[in-house]
C-alpha cells in the first residue's frame, strides 16, 4: 500500500509544483523501485487462481516500472524540469514501456476479476487507469488526465492491499471481499 499512495503523493507534488523537484523525484525513485514488488507480491498472494495471465501482467507491470524508476533517476541527473522534458528526451523507449504498463495493467487487472481471491473492482479500477493512460497516449490531452490516470491505478493497487490485510493465510481457499 506504500508504494502506490507515495506514487501518488510524488503526483501531486508535481502538480503542485509545476513540475519536477529533488524531493518530488526521490520519492518518485522510491514509489517506482518497490512497485515490480507490489505487483508480483499481489500476484503470488492469488495464486494458483490468478493462473499465467496474472503472472504474465505482473512481470509486465513490473518490468515497466523497474523502467519508470530507472527515469526517475535519469530526471534527478540530468536535473529534468518536468514530465514533458522527460518524455520528449526518452522518446520512444519510454513510449514503449508505457505501453508495456498498459498491457500488464489490463493483463493483471482482468485476472484479478476472474480470479475472485482480491475484491474484482480493484481488478476494473486498474483496467480503467491504465486505459485512460492509453487514452491521453492517444489523443492530445492536458497532462492532468495521465495524473488522473495514475491515481486511478494507485487506488486500485492500495484497494488491493487493503483486501489482503483480512485475507486468510491461503488465499485459494477464501474470497477476500467478495
Amino acid at each position: 500500500m506504500v508504494a502506490p499512495a507515495l506514487h501518488s503523493l510524488t503526483d501531486l507534488m508535481e502538480v503542485g509544483g509545476g513540475g519536477f523537484s529533488r524531493a518530488q523525484l526521490g520519492a518518485n525513485y522510491a514509489a517506482f523501485v518497490m512497485m515490480p514488488f507490489v505487483v508480483l507480491g499481489l500476484y503470488a498472494m492469488q495464486r494458483p487462481r490468478i493462473g499465467w495471465l496474472g503472472l504474465l501482467g505482473a512481470l509486465a507491470y513490473g518490468m515497466s516500472f523497474a523502467y519508470f524508476a530507472g527515469t526517475a533517476v535519469y530526471a534527478l541527473a540530468r536535473a529534468t524540469p518536468d514530465y514533458a522534458t522527460l518524455l520528449l528526451e526518452l522518446g520512444d523507449l519510454y513510449v514503449a514501456h508505457g505501453a508495456l504498463m498498459i498491457l500488464g495493467g489490463i493483463l493483471f487487472g482482468t485476472a484479478v476479476i476472474r480470479a475472485r481471491v482480491l475484491p474484482p473492482w480493484t481488478g476494473a479500477v486498474l483496467i480503467a487507469g491504465v486505459s485512460l493512460n492509453l487514452l491521453v497516449a492517444l489523443s492530445p490531452m492536458p497532462p492532468i488526465v495521465q495524473t488522473l490516470g495514475s491515481a486511478i491505478r494507485n487506488l486500485a493497487l492500495f484497494g488491493m492491499g487493503i483486501a489482503l490485510l483480512g485475507a486468510s493465510p491461503d488465499p485459494g481457499e477464501a474470497a477476500v471481499g467478495a
